[in-house]
């Protein structure tokens, strides 16, 4: 154990953990929300397929927006501040969603709702990274992989329930509407609580180092590591920044051999094929999915909730393992476990039978398919999930680490853009048997491209990270 984890003041470091990733909270909810609310906004906004595609990923729009900006406004404004401006949007986001009788507003909102999303997605677990002593960092930011599937399926319950309350989610609940909008609406409650838990945890000592507040950094790494430590860190942080400039752009190039710096490449690779293996389908189309093997509203609203109580164990088990083993194994892992279940899938989709829109699966097929999906959702978040943020958050060198982010954010956002935005076509159009064998193909493209790309970076404190 380091010198700094000996001396940590945990409670800090779980606390700042704890508001922090409540971005990570609103992260999941916000997204699984759209999950049972796709029968309402059809409804209210007369969608057809591509129309619903473009409304469920309007979210992601925004996401690749403020994934791209955050990471560049963190290096200016702050850490913190910047997360306070999430908050906002947040908040903004849910309630115009909830309120909007009008297609383009609703679609602004949710623009709006994912700028949140997008920039608390880099943020909170680059800042986790930055207070957290080296030894336990993998775990304390994998809370954040936690925290987004509690969000998850926070709204694959809060969907059921109001669901359940009003009969189905078109019929009118409360203050003359639908249970759908009640759905976004809930969203509110986090998000204030996050506004306002902000204000009451200290900024990054590395942001500080990088605008000249050595006092002022001295005093956050004090609070965190004891007045030992913190002189110690304070000099190696300091000496981790280049001084002739600022943390800009030009820091992804490489000054000698020219081009793009292959850190950032690798941390393209796992920003990019965290969503070509196909996880957010079940997430944003997790009960039209399963409606189309042939279950019914409820039992689809059903395997939602099982699917992310699931997810939820299985980042538990990085937690365990992320700071023993490694990020590198757990990848791998993931990779091997992801592919073998995605074409168990492909398997049981090929056995149906389409009559009109819905696929019917014989015999016991319908149960493999879940089987074999719950079995995915619990590979990917005990590898790709909270491991793909953890190294997003750790593996750069400070002085590109918020330029990094920019980048890989926006790539990360953008696949999940096109992910979200193409499946409905891809089902309606190829079939789950086809969908599912593109995403099962990524996955073991995945496995190879980790083994080239991707250097571990267990117990390395962030000043020794190389680019």
């Amino acid at each position: 154990m380091d010198a700094s984890a000996g001396r940590a003041n945990i409670g800090l470091i779980s606390a700042i953990v704890a508001v922090a990733t409540i971005g990570g909270l609103l992260f999941g909810y916000d997204s699984g929300a759209v999950n049972g609310t796709q029968p309402g906004l059809r409804a209210a906004f007369s969608l057809d397929d591509a129309g619903l595609g473009f409304t469920v990923g309007s979210l992601l729009i925004g996401c690749f927006i403020g994934a791209f900006f955050a990471g560049t406004l963190a290096d200016r404004l702050g850490r913190r501040n910047v997360m306070r401006v999430a908050a906002v949007l947040f908040l903004a986001g849910a309630l115009v969603q909830g309120f909007a009788h009008e297609h383009w507003l609703f679609v602004i909102a949710r623009i709006i709702g994912g700028m949140a999303v997008g920039a608390a997605s880099v943020l909170s677990p680059a800042y986790i990274s930055e207070v957290a002593p080296a030894n336990i960092r993998g775990r304390m930011t994998t809370v954040q992989q936690i925290m987004i599937i509690a969000g998850l399926t926070a709204a694959f319950v809060v969907n059921a329930a109001l669901a359940g309350v009003a009969g189905q989610s078109t019929n009118e609940l409360w203050l003359g509407l639908e249970a759908w909008r009640w759905m976004y609406l809930m969203q509110a409650i986090p998000a204030a609580v996050f506004l306002v838990a902000l204000f009451f945890i200290p900024e990054s000592p590395r942001f500080l180092v990088s605008k000249g507040r050595h006092e002022h950094a001295s005093a956050v790494l004090t609070r965190l590591f004891g007045e030992t430590v913190a002189r110690t860190k304070l000099e190696e942080i300091r000496g981790s920044f280049t001084a002739d400039h600022r943390p800009s752009f030009r820091d992804l190039i490489d000054p000698v051999k020219g081009g793009v710096r292959p850190i950032v490449w690798a941390g393209l690779v796992i920003a990019v094929f965290q969503q070509l293996v196909g996880i957010n389908v079940i997430f944003y189309y997790g009960s039209t999915l399963w409606q189309a093997a042939g279950f019914t509203e409820s039992q689809a609203l059903t395997t939602n909730i099982i699917s992310g109580t699931v997810s939820i164990l299985a980042c538990f088990v990085t937690v365990a393992l992320v700071d023993k083993i490694g990020r590198k194994p757990l990848l791998l892992i993931g990779s091997a476990g992801m592919a073998v279940t995605l074409f168990v899938m492909v398997y049981a989709f090929s056995t149906g039978t389409l009559v009109g829109t819905q696929l019917n699966l014989p015999g016991h097929m319908g149960q493999v398919a879940v089987v074999a999906a719950l079995a995915y959702s619990a590979f990917f978040n005990i590898s790709w999930g909270p491991v793909m943020w953890v190294m997003l958050g750790e593996m750069f060198p400070n002085q590109m680490r918020g330029s990094a982010l920019a980048v890989c954010g926006f790539a990360q956002w953008f696949s999940n853009y096109l992910i979200a935005q193409s499946f409905p076509l891809m089902l309606s159009g190829l079939g789950l048997a086809t969908s599912y064998t593109f995403y099962a193909v990524c996955a073991v493209i995945s496995f190879f491209l980790v083994q080239k790309f991707i250097k571990e970076t267990k117990g390395k404190e962030l000043e020794a990270m190389e680019g």
